[in-house]
């Protein structure tokens, strides 16, 4: 397994990654909600707009032949007081890759990332029913720290977060 940030050059991985991030909405929201949520354009325009370098990162997982089998995508944001945390922002890997640790080595690189700039907490969102994914984030040591619905499709959805140690 190898993991690499992608450019903005390298379409296919975009538009890869936006189909990836369309099929996470509706394994999470349903077919009718999770799939017309965004366009695909919003979508690999949201991808994009991670690639800057500075403030977020979209990394691929890629198998021994190449095939891209996971992405994750993570940022630098501010609380209301303005204080700097990690957000991952989403991660998906395809279903026959699934449980093999690909999902904790995109982890792994994101929770890296962050402590590399100097971040005290990172955290992700998820619906509350994404069982697999909340016992990852468990098992890498974050916590439920927040509940609310989504705001666009009333989802249920959790906060998991975690304290970074200090440089």
């Amino acid at each position: 397994m190898q993991l690499r940030t992608i450019m903005l050059d390298d379409t296919a991985a975009i538009d890869l990654i936006a189909q990836r991030m369309r099929a996470t909405l509706v394994e999470v929201e349903g077919e009718e909600a999770g799939g017309g949520m965004y366009s695909m354009d919003w979508l690999r325009d949201r991808v994009r707009w991670h690639l800057d370098g500075r403030a977020a990162e979209v990394v691929i997982a890629e198998d021994l032949t190449g095939a891209i089998v996971g992405h994750t995508i993570y940022r630098i944001e501010a609380d209301a007081d303005d204080a700097p945390f990690g957000l991952v922002s989403t991660t998906y890997v395809v279903p026959q890759a699934r449980r093999l640790g690909v999902a904790q080595q995109l982890l792994a690189r994101a929770e890296s990332w962050f402590r590399g700039h100097g971040l005290p907490q990172c955290c992700t969102w998820t619906s509350s029913t994404n069982a697999p994914l909340i016992a990852l984030y468990a098992r890498n040591g974050f916590v439920q720290v927040e509940r609310a619905l989504n705001e666009l499709s009333r989802t249920p959805m959790v906060r998991l977060a975690k304290q970074l140690a200090a440089r």
